[in-house]
């Protein structure tokens, strides 16, 4: 899939692909004047917020620092019948925002399709995990203090400015579980500046970081979104190996507890299945059977399917053989005749695919391909609130 946002990342921080993530700290303009604007504005933020019924700690509010209490702008609509539904008082929210607050929206990519793609982009361009969470600062309030994460976040500002300070790592490689609480902030800065509307910022795991809007102005603001890859560890595959090792009947015994016991057969078992089970097996295998995305399903009551787009959380593995051509992807194998192939490129290319124009480049079989596909949860229907998260910013896969 080729996302704008992919090409400004790479081109803003000097990348030839998402080899190194997780390296150092980089910082660039994306040079592409409309993106901003395109991937989220507080306009369109506040529309969002009010459309949905979100709750804490999804969505939160904090002042001069501290969080301010749910109670204060989150309301109950009751129906007739009685029926509850919490949402955000816009009023309350209004007049907090004009005293000067921070908003924060986590997982944004749940609710709004133009992040929701452009998280999906950037998981096939990663081959890891990726959710975002959008920042709303106006006036000069406060931001977190001084912090780090357990995964590397390529933050993209999009309106207004805001300063920031990055420092250098106190552990290397921190966890969200791990054996030491890091909680020494480390002395290094390695930047302190501003951040303004086209500018990106990478920030790798464990490196300290605060981010603020006072002495900036009380009547500005600063709209930011930080994209958080979770990137495989060593951790993650010895997990991985946990849940393999109880296919043999030598993991599943008791523990013996005398003294002296003779443990050996179970050692060389472990060392037998670390062996035979690399790291590059567990990074297939986890994308191999992640579940499939969410997303609407295709029903015959509504008619034929005439758009989809392939919404797998990894780019599909197309393997071509002499008289068929299989298909991995979100836990699932398929296997197609050798001539759906044309159609299967093109339906999880990850571009969006109108049927009808697709028949003149790959033949009328890309409607029975399509219908399987989404049956199967690798594609879905292009609805038009799909459809415009790739708008601008994806072309179509005939184009």
């Amino acid at each position: 899939m080729e996302h704008k946002l992919i090409r400004a990342v790479e081109s803003a921080l000097g990348w030839a692909g998402p080899e190194r993530v997780g390296d150092r700290f980089a910082r660039g303009h994306t040079g592409v004047e409309d993106l901003s604007r395109r991937l989220l504005t507080p306009q369109r933020l506040l529309d969002l917020v009010m459309r949905r019924s979100l709750a804490r700690p999804q969505f939160r509010v904090f002042q001069e620092g501290v969080e301010v209490h749910p109670a204060v702008y989150f309301t109950d609509s009751v129906s007739p019948r009685g029926q509850s539904i919490s949402l955000v008082n816009m009023n309350a929210l209004g007049r907090l925002l004009s005293e000067g607050a921070t908003l924060i929206l986590d997982q944004a990519n749940v609710a709004d399709p133009t992040l929701e793609v452009a998280c999906r982009a950037l998981q096939w361009w990663s081959q890891e995990r990726v959710q975002v969470n959008v920042y709303w600062t106006t006036g000069e309030a406060e931001g977190f203090p001084l912090h780090w994460d357990d995964h590397d976040v390529i933050v993209v500002q999009l309106a207004g400015e805001k300063g920031w300070e990055v420092r250098g790592t106190s552990r290397t490689a921190p966890m969200y579980r791990d054996a030491d609480p890091n909680s020494t902030p480390s002395e290094e800065v390695i930047w302190s500046g501003l951040l303004r509307a086209g500018e990106v910022m990478h920030i790798p795991r464990g490196h300290w970081h605060r981010a603020t809007r006072v002495g900036h102005g009380d009547a500005g603001h600063s709209l930011h979104v930080t994209f958080g890859i979770t990137r495989r560890t060593g951790a993650s595959w010895m997990a991985w190996l946990g849940d393999w090792c109880r296919e043999q009947e030598v993991f599943r015994h008791d523990l013996d507890r005398a003294p002296g016991a003779d443990a050996s057969q179970l050692i060389a078992a472990a060392r037998e299945l670390v062996e035979s089970r690399p790291p590059a097996a567990f990074l297939s295998d986890y994308q191999r059977t992640a579940a499939p995305a969410r997303q609407v399903p295709h029903l015959d009551v509504l008619g034929p399917l005439t758009a989809a787009v392939c919404t797998t959380n990894f780019r599909p593995e197309i393997r071509p053989g002499d008289s068929v051509v299989e298909v991995t992807a979100a836990g699932r194998r398929l296997s197609f005749a050798a001539k759906a192939e044309p159609a299967l490129r093109l339906l999880l290319s990850g571009h969006p695919v109108v049927l009808a124009e697709a028949e003149a480049a790959v033949g009328t079989e890309v409607h029975a391909v399509a219908g399987l596909l989404a049956k199967e949860g690798l594609c879905a229907p292009l609805t038009d609130e799909l459809f415009s998260g790739y708008t601008g910013l994806v072309t179509n896969a005939t184009s």
